[in-house]
């Protein structure tokens, strides 16, 4: 009899048992590119993730050790997303590392493997203590990530950067989760749900709480103002490692913001769509406007990402209107098809980066995809589709995912979201120009090196598929929208 609920946590075993083994056997592993290393946790990942989908297609939602973990259809489609995600980037970047002495041991596996187990038990918490758990391993596991060029003071000085505020965004998301249980006298979503929606709690200390915990949340996503760290980092950070807290990590973000907000929080949620709202508007405004400016690759995505989180959030703040949820379910699954579409892209995108890039040579200014078209023409479309994608051009996934979003405000029928809807759109053309500079560089732009591109055969193949998914789910986006709506609804309706 499975008393504990073991069975929820099925991706979680499989993936912490099988990093311990594979730290034990890299020991007796030599060579730069530690090919048994790279091959066991491809083949667990992809096992985490066939367990996570298998679960997903199931349709059920289970609770186990008391109601702490939640193993239900968003949950467990988020996390074979982000394990597909962590596989296709340890793909891109096994040249990559191995070329920069970034596997003289097992690390970048093994500290990778610990920061997807932290993502699965943010997206798997029902309880305020194992979210904050999930999320420390998560972080930690990021911070040595990101510092793993001990020789490399640019890395270094990203990672000191990163810490900082990192810990600081920590500090604001668990003072406003005490603040939650100090009022609700539970740890539980489920219970604070019900204290919340009693209302014999009083609504300014609710109301203290939750600003502190849409800051720590804030910082995760990486929208404005607590986007300081976000060009930093990518940029300073090993692009192998950018690729890793600019993919698979959204989706722990996303789930964070759904399990506190949405499971916990939706009575409080005239209060926090407000805030979302603010944030929402600063995102668009900074991301796309100081993008504009930038000449590194990595530095104009990393403010590319915060405009594309702006979209997240208008999402997540159309849910309940005027005091009705009727709309919760269109929004919610609006923002989670604009968070695997951003995440494919973005996938596509840095691994394109990371195939150019060889030794000696990072390849992240806009210059150096000068004349790619000449030198590749497979990676200047899967570059060209991704910007597009980016820009919301169809017939790419990113325009439904921003059409998504668009209409989920309008059908609001509120003034206010209406104007919103207007201003992304606005924002989006300003955007447009960043991306399609990008375009005109490997297309028009007389190539500055002849050095032909050379990387292996698994690397070009999943850069094909990725670049070919981007396409093909924007011109059928159907079955993944349909997806995203039937895990939000059985989600919420339990």
């Amino acid at each position: 009899m499975d008393t504990f609920g073991w069975a929820t946590l099925t991706p979680e075993i499989v993936l912490l048992v099988m990093a311990c083994v594979i730290a034990l056997v890299d020991l007796s592993v030599t060579g730069t590119r530690r090919t048994l290393t790279y091959t066991l946790t491809l083949l667990t990942l992809a096992a985490t993730a066939l367990i996570a989908g298998w679960q997903a297609v199931q349709g059920g939602t289970a609770y186990g050790f008391s109601n702490m973990v939640v193993n239900d259809p968003m949950g467990n489609w988020l996390k074979c997303f982000a394990a597909v995600a962590m596989i296709a980037t340890l793909v891109y970047s096994h040249a990559y590392a191995g070329e920069r002495g970034m596997m003289r041991g097992g690390e970048l596996f093994i500290l990778g493997m610990f920061s997807l187990l932290g993502m699965f038990v943010i997206i798997g918490g029902n309880n305020f203590l194992v979210l904050y758990l999930g999320l420390e391993l998560l972080t930690l596991s990021s911070y040595a990530l990101v510092a793993l060029r001990r020789d490399d003071t640019t890395a270094t000085e990203a990672a000191m950067k990163y810490f900082v505020l990192g810990a600081m965004a920590s500090g604001f998301l668990l003072y406003g989760l005490s603040m939650l249980y100090g009022a609700t006298g539970s740890l539980d979503l489920g219970q604070v749900l019900k204290a919340i929606s009693s209302g014999q709690i009083r609504h300014q200390v609710l109301v203290f709480g939750v600003v502190f915990i849409v800051a720590g949340i804030a910082f995760k996503l990486g929208v404005a103002p607590f986007h300081m760290w976000v060009p930093d980092v990518y940029q300073g950070a090993p692009t192998a490692i950018t690729l890793i807290i600019g993919g698979a990590t959204k989706f722990a973000a996303f789930a964070m913001a759904m399990r506190l907000l949405v499971e916990g929080l939706l009575p409080l949620a005239i209060d926090w769509q407000q805030m979302l709202a603010v944030l929402a508007v600063s995102s668009l405004l900074v991301g796309n406007l100081a993008a504009i400016a930038q000449s590194n690759l990595k530095r104009m995505l990393a403010y590319s990402t915060i405009s594309q989180m702006g979209f997240v959030l208008l999402g997540m703040m159309s849910g309940v209107v005027r005091g009705d949820a009727a709309s919760a379910y269109n929004a919610y699954s609006s923002a989670m098809f604009y968070i695997v579409s951003y995440v494919l892209t973005t996938l596509a995108a840095f691994g394109v980066i990371l195939l150019l890039s060889r030794e000696g040579f990072e390849s992240d200014e806009i210059s150096d995809l000068a004349g790619l078209n000449q030198r590749s023409p497979l990676y200047a479309a899967v570059m060209a589709v991704c910007m597009f994608s980016m820009a919301g051009v169809p017939p790419m996934v990113g325009f439904y995912a921003k059409l998504a979003v668009l209409q989920a405000l309008v059908t609001s029928g509120l003034p206010l979201y209406v104007g919103l809807a207007a201003f992304a759109v606005v924002m989006s053309l300003i955007g447009a120009f960043y991306y399609i500079r990008v375009v005109k560089v490997m297309y028009f732009d007389a190539p500055v090196d002849a050095t032909p591109v050379v990387a292996g055969a698994d690397a070009r193949l999943v850069l094909a598929l990725n670049g070919a998914l981007v396409l093909v789910l924007g011109l059928l986006p159907g079955g993944l929208m349909a997806l995203c709506a039937q895990a939000i609804v059985k989600t919420l309706g339990t």
